[in-house]
C-alpha cells in the first residue's frame, strides 16, 4: 500500500485519487465511488484496471455543485440532467 500524500501535496495536485477527493470534500467513498458511476464526476483511466485520476479542480468543483442542488432539494436523475446539459 503507497503512503498517503499529505493535505498539502493534494492540495496543488492537478490529479487525485477517489480517497483523496473524500479528504479535501469530506464526503463519504461511498458517496463519491456512486457519484462516478452514474456519470456525475470527471476522470481519467489510462488501462481498465489501473486507479482512476480524478481532475482535481474540476472534480472538487463538481462536487460543490452536486451538493448544492440536493440542499436544493434536487434528485439524483434531476441533478444527472442538470449536469449533462
Amino acid at each position: 500500500m503507497s503512503r498517503q500524500r499529505s493535505l498539502e501535496k493534494i492540495a496543488v495536485s492537478e490529479y487525485v485519487s477517489i480517497g483523496e477527493l473524500v479528504r479535501l470534500t469530506g464526503s463519504r467513498y461511498s458517496t463519491l465511488k456512486f457519484y462516478t458511476e452514474e456519470g456525475m464526476l470527471p476522470f481519467e483511466q489510462e488501462e481498465e484496471n489501473l486507479t482512476r485520476r480524478f481532475p482535481r479542480e474540476r472534480t472538487v468543483a463538481r462536487i460543490n455543485e452536486i451538493q448544492e442542488l440536493k440542499r436544493q432539494g434536487c434528485s439524483i436523475p434531476e441533478i444527472k440532467k442538470l449536469l449533462h446539459k
